[in-house]
């Protein structure tokens, strides 16, 4: 629950569910990692790690794993997300710390289907990224650094089906890494409002990312394309906008993606699908 979020699609090659194992590679600030995490007992986790970063994840893995996530004053009394809440009671929002390899992947899937953003995704860090440290399954990358980010031709990412916007908006956030790994000392909402003041950052990119950075638990995904059907499906039973999604979630701020998190994994969730599954336009061949 915690750290599925992570996974950008079936076939990333930062993220393999393996009998019960989950592998994640990162590049933290100290170098690269691959990290393999087990639940060995109710409440005990064990992890592996390799890689010149190994020292810093382990320091980091507690908030990883959502430890240090705080639920002070979490109690729904809308019933179906109480419901969820009393299904899914152990669920915690993690922190990565890593803003850029949180925002990058949000940048791609920014107004296009998931399958087509996990594909670009996949193709970009493979060839791009460094080999796993480690015992990693075989296919694992670490995630490029900024630098590389920002010098990736302009073709490649077009035979990737990047349109020439988000490249831009992907480059322009790799040339300002530094500064914008320096958010993680602002509150959530500061950092939020900071990612979005960069050209091509909107609200849903900002949300997206720090849910994953920060564990920011009042991080809306608003401007999704599926999230207020969502909600006003699973609450009110019909399909609502996001000014209705805002007005209806706002009594559970600060903590309005954790509600939405909760009816997510507990298996509550409604999306009853209306016609046909937008297309994905093929830029690569034009």
């Amino acid at each position: 629950m915690t750290l599925s979020p992570l996974r950008r699609g079936p076939g990333d090659p930062c993220y393999r569910a393996v009998d019960g194992v989950i592998w994640k590679t990162t590049l933290m600030a100290s170098g690269p990692v691959t990290a393999r995490i087990v639940k060995s007992a109710t409440d005990t986790v064990d992890c592996e790690v390799w890689g010149s970063g190994a020292t810093e994840f382990i320091e980091q893995l507690p908030a990883y794993l959502g430890l240090h996530d705080d639920r002070t004053g979490f109690a729904p009394t809308e019933p179906t997300i109480a419901a969820a809440h009393r299904k899914a009671p152990q669920l915690r929002l993690g922190r990565t710390g890593r803003v850029i390899e949180a925002l990058i992947p949000a940048v791609l899937e920014q107004r296009v289907a998931g399958k087509d953003a996990f594909r670009a995704w996949r193709l970009l860090v493979t060839k791009y990224g460094a080999p796993a440290p480690g015992p990693a399954p075989a296919g694992m990358r670490v995630p490029p650094p900024a630098d590389v980010w920002r010098r990736i031709p302009s073709w490649e990412f077009h035979l990737a089906n990047v349109d020439p916007g988000r490249a831009r908006t992907l480059v322009g956030c790799a040339q300002r890494a530094e500064s914008i790994e320096r958010l993680t000392a602002r509150s959530p909402e500061d950092a939020r409002a900071a990612l979005q003041s960069l050209p091509g950052v909107g609200i849903w990119t900002a949300a997206e990312t720090a849910q994953r950075a920060w564990g920011d638990a009042d991080a809306l995904s608003v401007g999704d394309y599926h999230l207020s059907n969502v909600v006003g499906s699973t609450l009110l039973g019909h399909r609502i906008d996001d000014a209705e999604m805002l007005d209806l979630l706002e009594p559970l701020r600060p903590h309005r993606h954790r509600a939405v998190r909760l009816l997510e994994v507990s298996g509550m969730a409604r999306n009853p699908r209306f016609g046909a599954r937008m297309a994905i336009p093929d830029l690569s061949s034009m």
